[in-house]
């Protein structure tokens, strides 16, 4: 083993102890028999309790060996001559704690190029190898079906299978030649635009970041692959049933900001000012969209480096679904929720109709208007 190779490994396993001092050092850290990355595993990782894990790492430690299983053999692949636990636990515990290369770099004598390289490799890995397996469109039939059960029971609506929102996600800084205006979030600071699809248990089963922080809700939707397979019917929900006379397929929930669509159902108001049907058919949307709230609040609580994003901008779209695919693993696990981060009550006027949307516009709006009525009439009974 090369002294390069022996320093590197040094280095994190002080970054390791700093970050979790219960668990005992490498006692053989500086072997040249110590080579093999499953070794260090047993002696290092299976030393500290899974509270501890979440306090350093942000997930427990089987939900952290998952990660390093999945990942170890793309990361083996790479020129990258570091063991697959400790590329994978550096990174998380960037991500976790919101700590920037250069921090990094001062206090445990890494190069910054080194860290963001593991940063960037890791994330990129995350966001396009393991995106496929943990973030998914519901499309099978039983997965559907305890979806739409699921949110049936929280609002009382029939085939809710998501509820979509977006939020800033604050850039660190902004490179000099980029157009501040451009990027600048409805909350005042530079941004990039997230949107997300979640389900009742808070999982995500889509994800987009394709929008600077000044886009719109409702331009970034229409911009995205999630709108253009549910507008083209690329997705296919099988599940259809019959209210008022009206074929109601799966469909999604989103606040005023969203266009009214076949596959996604808006408020009358944002005031609660319409008729009595139309206010019980808000409150009882605005029910289900609280998962996506409380999701996106999860996930900014749990990986702090998205409150204030300290990756170059070209990284940051990756950065952020990979925080999201972490999220979902997370979440499937039933790891303990975080406190919520918390984003200021947003405000906007509706989005207007394009052309292009009118069909599908009168559609959702004949759909809400009987999914109101027949609410409205079962809890008048």
């Amino acid at each position: 083993m090369d002294q390069s190779f022996l320093l590197m490994l040094s280095n994190l396993l002080h970054l390791h102890n700093h970050l979790d001092p219960t668990s005992a050092l490498l006692s053989d850290a500086h072997s040249p028999t110590s080579t093999s990355s499953s070794s260090t595993s047993s002696s290092l990782l299976t030393s500290s309790s899974d509270a501890q894990w979440r306090s350093s790492y942000g997930l427990s430690y089987p939900v952290f060996t998952t990660v390093v299983d999945k990942l170890k053999p793309y990361i083996a692949q790479s020129n990258l001559s570091l063991p697959s636990d400790y590329a994978v636990a550096m990174v998380l515990s960037r991500l976790t704690h919101g700590l920037s290369s250069k921090t990094l770099a001062s206090r445990y004598s890494l190069e910054p190029y080194l860290i963001s390289k593991i940063t960037n490799m890791v994330t990129r890995l995350l966001a396009t190898k393991l995106y496929p397996e943990f973030i998914k469109i519901p499309v099978s039939r039983r997965r559907l079906h305890e979806t739409t059960q699921a949110f049936e029971e929280l609002t009382s609506l029939p085939n809710m299978c998501g509820a979509i929102d977006s939020s800033p996600v604050k850039l660190h800084r902004l490179p000099s030649d980029y157009n501040p205006s451009t990027y600048r979030s409805r909350y005042g600071y530079p941004a990039v635009q997230l949107q997300v699809v979640a389900d009742h248990k808070k999982i995500f089963w889509d994800v987009c970041v394709k929008g600077p922080g000044g886009i719109d809700d409702a331009a970034h939707l229409r911009d995205s692959l999630l709108y253009n397979r549910l507008t083209s019917g690329d997705v296919v929900w099988d599940k259809v049933i019959n209210v008022r006379g009206h074929h109601v397929r799966p469909f999604i929930v989103g606040d005023w900001c969203y266009p009214l669509l076949s596959f996604l159902l808006t408020p009358f108001t944002w005031d609660r000012t319409g008729s009595p049907a139309q206010n019980e058919f808000d409150a009882a949307l605005m029910k289900g969209r609280t998962v996506v709230e409380e999701a996106i609040g999860l996930l900014k609580g749990r990986w702090k480096i998205l409150q204030d994003l300290n990756v170059g901008l070209n990284h940051a779209p990756q950065t952020i679904v990979a925080c999201c695919v972490l999220h979902n693993l997370c979440q499937i696990a039933r790891e303990p929720e975080p406190e919520l981060w918390k984003e200021p009550e947003e405000s906007g006027p509706p989005p207007r109709v394009v052309e292009s949307e009118k069909s599908l516009y009168y559609i959702g709006d004949n759909l809400r208007h009987a999914l109101a009525d027949d609410l409205y009439q079962r809890l008048s009974r």
